[in-house]
């Protein structure tokens, strides 16, 4: 094994980023969550009821180093079409500025969000190794408006950046809304950060917006002996605009989530869902969706909009950088839908979200 082989296996394995590597261990008990068992909590971890149970380390050498998957080649640096951003400092109805990733800044009646906020060169908890950004952020830091909220849908190193929360508790001091067990993670990394937690189903209300905590198909880590120890969750924003349905990571899992959520909140003016980090199909499946998958969950969903994340910032997985992207189009053309219903973001760009308000 060659020393960029034993970096990937570092980014893959041990880094934890994105796949779903030995779930049993000899640690007991969970060292950020400490409550009563549930429909999908054991005691000591979190699981997808009725889901698929992540997928073994052999697997993950399978797929890195044993033919299980064909990795294209990404650019080391790409520039974006669209120039960095200086947003409006508060927007009276609904824009959304893509950073980069599953990082959006939502302008939605005054109410200035960001969604899994990482503004770092890399997504690794170390600096010399694991995937690295490709692409510059759509907005630059010290360019941000007044952040009030920030939603933070679970505990990989692609969405839970301590860094850039560190930056934002210190420049903004933002209300952070994170599923169980996340909020230890932050506590313990940015002391004095304003947290509100919640499990599935909870409803949180906040200045402006009342949040609901809702079902996803994923999992969770930061290393190799916390598996499934946190919460991961989609988030249902009520706001005076609309009703935003934000879904971080999420396997597709026949719909089952989407369903429940059109069930329950009667539909959305915009849905944000992940469309990258989904190849090889055998392995990503149960945790990462494809974007013909995202449109039927925009279906699904009863959204009249949605914008696609995960993809073009970060290489996790083996697709190449601009195949989410084109796969959306075909889907939408497919299904006779007009392709401004369902943008595929790239940092820089800006949509004011078109529809009436819910």
């Amino acid at each position: 094994m060659n020393r960029r082989q034993i970096f990937q296996l570092l980014g893959l394995g041990a880094l934890a980023t994105t796949t779903a590597v030995g779930t049993r261990t000899a640690m007991a008990g969970n060292r950020y969550y400490d409550g009563p068992p549930s429909d999908h909590f054991d005691g000591t971890r979190f699981f997808n009821p009725g889901g698929v149970e992540p997928r073994p380390f052999s697997d993950v050498l399978r797929w890195r180093f044993g033919g299980g998957g064909s990795r294209a080649v990404w650019p080391r640096r790409v520039r974006s079409p669209f120039p960095q951003v200086v947003p409006e400092e508060r927007v009276p109805d609904l824009r959304i500025t893509m950073v980069g990733h599953a990082t959006m800044l939502v302008q939605a009646g005054g109410l200035n969000i960001l969604t899994d906020p990482v503004w770092s060169e890399r997504v690794s908890p170390v600096s010399f190794a694991g995937p690295r950004r490709v692409v510059e952020p759509g907005i630059g830091f010290e360019r941000l408006p007044p952040i009030d909220l920030v939603l933070l849908s679970h505990n990989h190193y692609d969405h839970l950046d301590v860094e850039t929360l560190a930056r934002l508790k210190a420049a903004h001091d933002p209300l952070v809304v994170t599923p169980l067990g996340n909020d230890r993670i932050v506590a313990d990394a940015v002391p004095g950060m304003r947290l509100r937690v919640g499990d599935w189903g909870d409803r949180i209300e906040v200045p402006g917006a009342t949040i609901h905590v809702e079902p996803a198909h994923h999992w969770s880590a930061r290393g190799l002996r916390d598996r499934r120890m946190a919460l991961w969750a989609a988030f249902a924003v009520e706001t005076p605009v609309g009703r935003i349905y934000h879904v971080g990571d999420t396997g597709f899992h026949e719909g089952i989530n989407y369903r429940a959520a059109a069930a329950k909140h009667g539909g959305f003016r915009l849905a944000i869902l992940p469309i990258g980090a989904y190849e090889p199909r055998w392995f990503m499946a149960a945790q990462h969706q494809g974007p013909e998958e995202a449109v039927e969950g925009m279906v699904l969903a009863k959204a009249q909009y949605a914008t696609g994340h995960h993809w073009s910032t970060f290489q996790l997985t083996d697709e190449p950088i601009d195949e989410p992207g084109r796969l959306l189009a075909e889907a939408l053309k497919a299904r006779g839908m007009d392709r401004e219903r369902f943008r595929p973001m790239l940092p820089g760009e800006v949509w004011d979200v078109p529809g009436a308000s819910r």
